[in-house]
């Protein structure tokens, strides 16, 4: 054995360090939560919203197709014919009761999928529990959204300002059936408050991070992406420097934070007494 083999094969223990000295320049990947939050993938799958055209009429027209393929089964609806006087969507027929069951509930997005007027769709919210089964019952009064077009936000959901704008991200990207030369061509109504909401993209490179809300995901989970999709500045010693950059602001306003409660809890224990 020669002397470079020898020494090369004294040192080989520091070939264990290289991962470690890797994750020096990388952001850390934890988040205090529930102070802050991680974004959202833009097509994961949430709790249902039930939504109304840019007029305000109901989109469900009741007829149980979301109910009849349901894998789970914790879906009820029962359709109603419209008033003529004053109808509540634009067909003969709207849903009068609508009931998803989350004890049950698998968020396969069966639902979205079958619906003929995209009238549900699923948000990103996953941040709910229960403290008894009535709440675990979304009726359709907590699922319709409400005369601005935001989804209904009940006591034990913890809704954060913007998600209100990733809801339908899934039913988007899928119509009509997934087929990639459709992709970023409207295939959908408008929504009441938003209007046509922007197609998503990802299949065949058509998309608009800004208009769908995806930049703050994709900056996120860049180690998930093609390597096309990885901006040239964020590769290499650049995104090195790049990463560590935002892992030090993101620290100096944890600090920041961290800081003005304490000053907060000062002066509220002062005020006490």
């Amino acid at each position: 054995m020669s002397i470079q083999e020898t020494v090369k094969k004294k040192l080989s223990f520091f070939g264990g360090f290289v991962l470690t000295t890797k994750h020096l320049t990388r952001p850390r990947v934890t988040r205090q939560y529930p102070l802050e939050k991680k974004p959202k993938q833009p097509r994961q799958h949430g709790r249902h919203v039930l939504n109304r055209y840019e007029d305000g009429m109901e989109k469900c027209i009741g007829c149980e197709l979301c109910a009849g393929v349901c894998p789970a089964d914790c879906i009820y609806v029962r359709g109603l014919d419209n008033p003529p006087d004053h109808p509540v969507s634009p067909g003969e027929r709207y849903g009068y009761v609508y009931e998803i069951n989350y004890l049950r509930c698998i968020h396969c997005d069966m639902c979205v999928e079958a619906c003929p007027t995209q009238a549900i769709t699923e948000s990103k919210l996953f941040e709910f529990s229960f403290t008894n089964r009535n709440d675990a019952i979304y009726t359709k009064a907590e699922l319709v959204v409400d005369d601005n077009g935001m989804p209904q936000k009940l006591p034990w959901e913890d809704w954060r300002e913007g998600e209100d704008l990733m809801i339908s991200g899934w039913m988007r990207a899928t119509s009509p059936a997934g087929n990639a030369d459709f992709e970023g061509v409207t295939q959908w109504s408008g929504e009441l408050g938003y209007g046509v909401r922007a197609a998503e993209g990802g299949q065949s490179g058509l998309r608009d991070d800004e208009a769908t809300h995806t930049k703050p995901i994709r900056e996120v989970l860049e180690g998930h992406l093609l390597a096309a999709d990885i901006p040239a500045e964020h590769k290499g010693m650049k995104g090195r420097i790049w990463r560590a950059k935002i892992s030090a602001e993101r620290n100096k306003a944890k600090m920041q934070d961290l800081k003005q409660r304490r000053k907060d809890a000062k002066a509220a224990k002062k005020l006490a007494s």
